[in-house]
């Protein structure tokens, strides 16, 4: 069925300028992955859970979306909280028209998992990315778990119609990638399941819905497992009890002021609420390898989840080596990375990035032709970054494949490239960071 929601709004370019140094206090929006869940675990929990904070981009809200449609109460306040009264685990609606999820990734493959634990069908659909990132993986597990796929595009990709389970099988499931998304996918399947379900990670990925489900009352246990692993079991059939949440801003859009800081001369910022869990602060630890002035203080916990206020200042950076293992904890920001790398002295190599290349776009790809274009020395190496720091021209058009990272990273290389940086188009910045230019038009930063 065609949708008039994917027809693309006309493309507006836009050119980031030189500018002097960048001042002031900001705050990033909510972070995305916790947004997500918070709407999620509403529409499973009984009463009214009250949320601050909420990211209000596309994605987001297309996930709210599918929670009305599968049974929550959901309102915004003037004030800008929001409060959703959920249907209940176990007694979700079958919901009477396509989810339809935009451009959210995240969003649809744990919506996936929650519509397989229940005795219900939902059609899942999105936009032209959407429907070309691969879904297999998250598919497999949860056909273990007892859903099955009715149609699919090729590849197990949307459009497809997925109809849950009433009786989730409890499985003990190994992931063949480290990915949040599909251990979350399979334990909100297993929520629903009359006992354990376990996942197993090589390596341990960002940790969101863990620390959600254990703030919405379930019974879950984290522990270290292999070297870098971790082994997660849930007991099912918990009793969901609504619960505030407070979402802390999104490091992954912080990421831009930050590094913006770090390369304009003079600057020096103050980025506020700044989630710091472990498992997403692999940027700033790397940043801080190269020589970044970045200060954490006020230090807190808001949501279940740790955060502080950055202080970021201009610094000379220097290249370093960045492991593969760093992967997890900032596949999101190696955009944004490697923009950072364009300004330092020698070489980076951000090592493994295999994953970059079934993003919203062919993320490695995009990112080394956008640096080429503007007169970078970079290369790709099997699945290794590898950006040669100095001088930075400018003067580009970036192509950014309706990518808002890839949009928001060479926006900010044009704060401090010799001449502007032009990205084809910044409409899609609104699905993460609707106040992108805004708040960094306060800092000082100059755009047309």
């Amino acid at each position: 069925m065609p949708h008039a929601a994917h027809a693309h709004a006309p493309a507006a370019p836009l050119s980031a300028h030189k500018s002097g140094p960048l001042s002031g206090r900001v705050r990033p929006p909510g972070d995305k992955s916790v947004s997500h869940r918070a709407l999620i675990f509403g529409l499973l929990a009984i009463g009214e859970t009250k949320i601050e904070g909420l990211l209000e981009g596309e994605d987001v809200l297309r996930t709210a979306q599918a929670c009305r449609q599968l049974g929550a109460k959901i309102l915004r306040h003037d004030d800008g909280r929001w409060s959703v009264w959920g249907a209940g685990l176990g007694s979700l609606l079958q919901p009477t028209e396509t989810l339809d999820f935009g451009n959210a990734g995240t969003g649809s493959r744990l919506m996936m998992g929650v519509v397989a634990g229940h005795p219900i069908l939902a059609r899942f659909d999105g936009d032209a990315s959407l429907r070309k990132r691969p879904m297999k993986r998250i598919l497999d597990p949860l056909a273990l778990q007892g859903a099955q796929v009715l149609e699919q595009a090729e590849g197990g990709r949307l459009p497809l119609v997925l109809q849950g389970s009433s009786e989730p099988l409890p499985v003990e499931y190994k992931t063949p990638v480290a990915s949040a998304q599909i251990k979350s996918a399979v334990l909100l399947c297993g929520l629903n399941s009359p006992g354990q379900t376990t996942v197993i990670e090589a390596e341990a990925s960002r940790d969101h819905t863990e620390k959600m489900l254990a703030h919405f009352g379930a019974t879950v246990v984290s522990a270290p497992h292999g070297p870098h692993g971790r082994k997660i079991t849930l007991e099912g059939r918990p009793e969901m009890i609504a619960r505030d949440v407070r979402v802390p801003a999104d490091p992954s859009s912080a990421a831009f002021p930050l590094v913006a800081a770090l390369i304009v001369e003079g600057s020096d910022i103050v980025i506020e609420g700044v989630m710091t869990n472990p498992l997403r602060s692999g940027l700033l630890t790397t940043l801080q390898e190269m020589g970044a002035d970045i200060g954490l203080e006020n230090r807190r916990e808001e949501g279940g989840e740790e955060v502080a206020d950055m202080r970021a200042r201009f610094s000379h950076l220097k290249g370093v080596d960045v492991p593969a293992e760093r992967a997890p904890s900032m596949i999101d920001e190696y955009p944004i990375l490697a923009v950072a790398a364009t300004f330092a002295q020698g070489e980076t190599r951000m090592r493994g990035l295999s994953e970059l290349r079934v993003k919203e776009s062919d993320r490695l790809e995009a990112v080394a032709a956008g640096l080429r274009a503007n007169g970078v020395d970079c290369e790709i190496v099997e699945d290794d970054l590898i950006v040669r720091g100095g001088r930075v021209a400018g003067g580009a058009m970036v192509e950014t494949h309706l990518d808002h990272r890839i949009a928001m990273s060479f926006l900010v290389m044009g704060l401090a490239a010799e001449k502007h940086v032009t990205v084809d188009d910044e409409t899609m910045i609104a699905t993460s960071f609707p106040a992108f230019r805004p708040l960094m038009e306060r800092l000082g930063a100059r755009f047309s």
